[in-house]
């Protein structure tokens, strides 16, 4: 069994690989858009989370969506580097290995990836025990998230 790759070998491997992209210049209009979806996102999956039931099968959704917001609110974060990438993977692990300030970890982040993974390309089914398990987290990282971007685009 390989064992799991650090965040400084996955930085480094996409560095090499070239997916991680350098962008000219800062665009503040497309990432205040981009804070602007993630918001109203998840205004969205804060009405849904209060319709459903332990028993639903609509966690997968849940889970999803809240995975977008953290992938976006990351997006829109890393484009005040001049980053991009369509590799989520990377995404993690450049925010992960160059803001370590953050204090976010980069486990929980591939925790959440490889299960929203498994629900896109292996149908793995969500339960609401799935969803506790990383709800505290996930709502945590956003506000950490949002607070940061907001704080740049004071600045800037």
């Amino acid at each position: 069994m390989r064992r799991p790759e650090t965040v400084k070998e996955v930085y480094e491997k996409c560095q090499y690989e070239g997916l991680l992209k350098f962008q000219e210049e800062i665009d503040t209009k497309k990432i205040r858009f981009m804070i602007d979806i993630a918001k109203k996102e998840l205004g969205f999956a804060e009405t849904i989370l209060k319709k459903t039931s332990e028993e639903d099968r609509e966690w997968s959704i849940i889970y999803k969506i809240y995975y977008d917001i953290i992938r976006e609110l990351i997006d829109a974060f890393l484009r005040f580097d001049k980053i991009k990438s369509s590799n989520h993977l990377c995404l993690f692990a450049f925010l992960c290995y160059k803001h370590s300030e953050l204090e976010l970890d980069w486990n929980f982040f591939e925790k959440i990836r490889t299960k929203r993974n498994g629900i896109l390309y292996y149908g793995v089914q969500i339960k609401y025990d799935d969803w506790k398990e990383i709800e505290l987290q996930v709502n945590l990282y956003i506000k950490i998230l949002t607070k940061a971007i907001e704080e740049k685009l004071r600045s800037s």
